[in-house]
């Protein structure tokens, strides 16, 4: 395959079909399984359509044959209470035909230079290849839980102020709850239409919501859930208190006549056993989501450090598989308020890291000393302590899949 006469330019809408037939082929999606959740390829088309619109589509074209392809969607996320514009990366294929020609590496190039031009300082995506991404500059930033309760594991009803009202699950309701639950919540998506779109996209017909009302009338919660061959399966639940949760644990134990269990995921890093009184439920931890830092001093300037006694410096340098803006020396300067500069300086230095683990760390997923400690930062013990005492200790919450 001649790789010159391949053109790379954006791909508009009325490639629609071929950026389907790419990630059908690449993702071996079959009609099977379309049907399997009442899709028809031309629903798929109209359902995506809009949210292809407002997306950012780069490909590769071989003549007017669409051969490679990324997408890139505008968000936002929440970062330890700040709010970040984020390039949401998908729809990531390539024929096999035209692989090894370095065609995906200069789209990622691409796609990164066009978030840093809009100020999508990170970037978040559901990796199908964690090798293959880490090798890009991303890193895992986020966990999955799933678990399994027997019906006589279910907690005991207990007394709550508030009330559980069934809801359907698009309801305005609904994107309400999740609202205020994000303004809070680190990681947190900041849901808008396409946000919404890309969550629903691949669910059942019958899934629906329960939301908890607190006493004042207000969301504090929702369950998204389905009932099936008696076993009640848990797509999500949010809650911004204790409260809630037990108000909508209660919901969900109210079943027990039912089902014979219940299956489920949920994504902070606090496992459910503890919280039950028969701890001995199944779960299991996967990784998630991963993230990257698109252009690390611009990122920096806006992210929220601790406050501190005094100002605070560190002298590394940083490699970037892609993205040069993040490559070199680097004066990372924190004042006593939690205020970030980070500025290229032509200094040797024997500090370093990569953008892969800064991005974990500074997104809170693994912490500066476990990181020294697996090799996977080169400081003195006095820069560890630093950054440990600098950067908020919370792992990012991303229930989302685009």
């Amino acid at each position: 395959m001649n790789s010159k006469k391949l053109k790379m330019m954006p791909v508009s809408s009325k490639y629609m079909k071929q950026y389907n037939d790419l990630l059908r082929y690449v993702f071996q999606v079959t009609d099977q399984e379309l049907n399997s959740i009442g899709w028809q390829e031309k629903e798929m088309i109209r359902a995506k359509f809009p949210t292809m619109e407002k997306a950012d589509v780069i490909g590769w074209f071989d003549e007017d044959t669409l051969v490679s392809q990324v997408a890139v969607y505008p968000m936002q996320v929440q970062i330890f209470g700040k709010t970040y514009d984020m390039g949401g990366l998908t729809g990531v294929g390539t024929y096999p035909e035209y692989s090894n020609m370095g065609l995906m590496h200069k789209l990622l190039e691409q796609a990164l230079k066009d978030m840093r031009k809009k100020g999508q300082y990170i970037s978040y995506l559901y990796p199908y290849s964690i090798p293959y991404y880490r090798r890009k500059g991303w890193e895992l930033i986020s966990d999955k839980i799933s678990y399994e309760i027997k019906d006589y594991q279910l907690p005991k009803n207990r007394q709550v102020s508030g009330t559980v009202r069934r809801v359907e699950a698009e309801s305005a309701e609904i994107k309400e709850t999740y609202a205020r639950y994000a303004a809070h919540t680190h990681g947190a998506v900041i849901r808008d239409e396409l946000a919404w779109n890309e969550y629903w996209l691949w669910d059942r017909d019958d899934i629906t919501a329960a939301i908890y009302y607190n006493e004042d009338g207000e969301p504090d919660g929702y369950l998204i859930y389905w009932i099936e061959n008696e076993v009640f399966y848990i797509k999500d639940m949010i809650f911004n208190n204790e409260e809630a949760r037990t108000g909508l644990w209660n919901f969900v134990s109210a079943h027990f006549s039912m089902i014979d269990r219940v299956e489920g995921s949920t994504y902070t890093d606090e496992p459910l056993a503890f919280l039950l009184e028969d701890a001995n439920i199944k779960e299991s931890i996967s990784p998630y989501y991963m993230g990257r830092i698109v252009d690390f001093p611009s990122f920096v300037a806006h992210y929220p450090f601790k406050p501190g006694e005094s100002d605070r410096e560190w002298l590394f340098s940083m490699t970037d598989p892609i993205m040069e803006c993040n490559q070199g020396t680097f004066l990372l300067k924190i004042s006593k308020e939690g205020k970030g500069e980070a500025v290229k300086v032509s200094q040797m230095c024997s500090d370093t890291i990569s953008i892969q683990t800064m991005t974990t760390m500074l997104m809170g997923y693994k912490r500066p000393n476990y990181l020294s400690k697996i090799g996977r930062i080169q400081a003195g013990k006095d820069k560890i302590d630093m950054l440990e005492d600098a950067i908020e200790q919370q792992i990012p919450y991303i229930s989302d899949y685009f």
